[in-house]
C-alpha cells in the first residue's frame, strides 16, 4: 500500500484528499501546512507545520503538493532528493526557466516520478476528441480555439495575495485559469512555430498579474490557433476548445463533446463533479489512480515535467510577445 502525505491545505487539497482516501491501494499518512488552526481538519492522519520535518520522520511513497506556486519547485525539490515521488498541482513553476531546473531534477533522479496535475488530459470528452484528431478520419487540423470566460473578486486576491503577486504567483489568468486550455491546445496541434499575444488588466484590482490574455498560435502543421481567457467576466462561463478539422468541427462545451456546425451531434459528456468547484473537472481522481498505479508498476504513462514544460514555455512566449508587441518563435525562444 502506497503511504502518501499532501503538502498545503488550500482550496485545492479538498480536491485530491478525497481522491487519496477514495483508493483502497493508498493510505493518507500524514499532511502540512503552515496554519496550525488546520490540526484537526483531516481526522486520522499526523499533522506537521514544517514539511521538511514531516519528510524526515514519516515513511512516505508519494506526497501531493498544493501548495502556492512559488514553493512548487522547492517543495518538490525537496521531495526527489529525499526519494520520495511527486504528485504536484499545476503549473510547473513560475516560469519556464524554472521548470527547465526542475526538468534537470527529473533527469537526474530517473528513479523518481514527477506527475503534473493536468486532469484535463483525462476528461472523456478530451479523450475522445485527442482520438478524432489523431485517427486522421477527418482530415488535418485547420483551428484550434481556446476560451475561458471566468469570474475573481477582488477579495479572490486580497484574501491570498500571493495570487496578485508575480514574484508568488508567475502571473495570472494564464498561469492560474486557464494553463489548462493552453496544455490541451497544444496536444490537439502539435509542435508550435510562433505566439503573438496580448495581455492586460481589465479589472481595477491593484494587482500585478494579467487579468486577460490573448494570443494567436502558428503550428507547424499550419494550423492556426486562438486562444483568448479572462478572469473580468460576470461568472464563470464553461470553457470551450473548438478544433476545425479538413472535413468537420468538434467543440468541447458545457462538458459535452459535439460534432458539427449548426447541427451538433452529441458525442460523449463528462463526468461531472458536484459543488461549486465544479469547472475544476472531475478527472482529479482518474489521473491520481493512474500515477499510483504507474508507481506501483514502474511504468511511465502518466504526465511528467517534460510534458508540462511546454505550457510554462508557451505563457511566458505570450507574455514576451505582449511587451515586445511582436510573435515570439518558438525555437528561438
Amino acid at each position: 500500500m502506497l503511504k502518501t502525505a499532501v503538502i498545503g491545505l488550500g482550496d485545492i487539497s479538498k480536491i485530491h484528499i478525497p481522491a487519496i482516501q477514495a483508493n483502497p491501494e493508498a493510505k493518507l499518512v500524514a499532511v502540512c501546512d503552515i496554519d496550525e488552526a488546520l490540526i484537526d481538519s483531516v481526522p486520522g492522519v499526523n499533522f506537521y507545520t514544517d514539511y521538511h520535518v514531516m519528510l524526515e520522520k514519516e515513511k512516505i511513497d508519494c506526497v501531493h503538493i498544493c501548495l502556492p506556486h512559488y514553493l512548487h519547485y522547492p517543495a518538490t525539490k525537496s521531495c526527489v532528493e529525499m526519494g520520495i515521488h511527486v504528485f504536484q498541482e499545476k503549473p510547473l513553476t513560475l516560469n519556464y526557466e524554472e521548470g527547465l531546473a526542475l526538468a534537470a531534477l527529473q533527469e537526474n533522479n530517473k528513479d523518481i516520478k514527477i506527475c503534473v496535475c493536468f486532469q484535463n488530459r483525462y476528461n472523456e470528452t478530451f479523450e475522445m476528441l485527442q482520438e478524432l484528431v489523431v485517427s486522421g478520419e477527418y482530415g488535418k487540423v485547420i483551428g484550434i480555439k481556446g476560451l475561458v470566460a471566468w469570474f475573481r473578486p477582488k477579495d479572490y486576491y486580497h484574501v491570498k495575495p500571493w495570487r496578485g503577486k508575480m514574484k508568488y504567483a508567475g502571473g495570472g489568468v494564464m498561469i492560474n485559469q486557464s494553463i489548462h486550455t493552453l496544455d490541451l491546445m497544444h496536444l490537439l496541434g502539435g509542435e508550435m512555430e510562433s505566439i503573438r499575444g496580448s495581455i492586460d488588466q481589465l479589472l481595477d484590482y491593484g494587482i500585478e498579474v494579467e487579468d486577460t490574455a490573448t494570443a494567436h498560435i502558428k503550428f507547424k502543421n499550419g494550423a492556426s490557433g486562438l486562444f483568448f481567457a479572462t478572469n473580468a467576466n460576470a461568472e464563470n462561463s464553461s470553457v470551450e476548445l473548438e478544433v476545425i478539422l479538413e472535413k468537420e468541427k468538434f467543440t468541447i462545451k458545457d462538458s459535452i463533446l459535439t460534432r458539427g456546425h449548426e447541427q451538433k451531434e452529441v458525442l460523449i459528456e463528462d463526468t461531472k463533479m458536484p459543488g461549486t468547484k465544479f469547472y475544476y473537472g472531475a478527472s482529479h481522481v482518474k489521473l491520481i489512480n493512474h500515477f499510483y498505479s504507474c508507481i506501483v508498476n514502474d511504468t511511465q504513462d502518466y504526465v511528467n515535467v517534460k510534458d508540462a514544460l511546454t505550457s510554462m514555455k508557451m505563457i511566458d512566449a505570450i507574455r514576451k510577445s505582449s511587451e515586445e508587441k511582436k510573435a515570439i518563435k518558438m525555437e528561438e525562444f
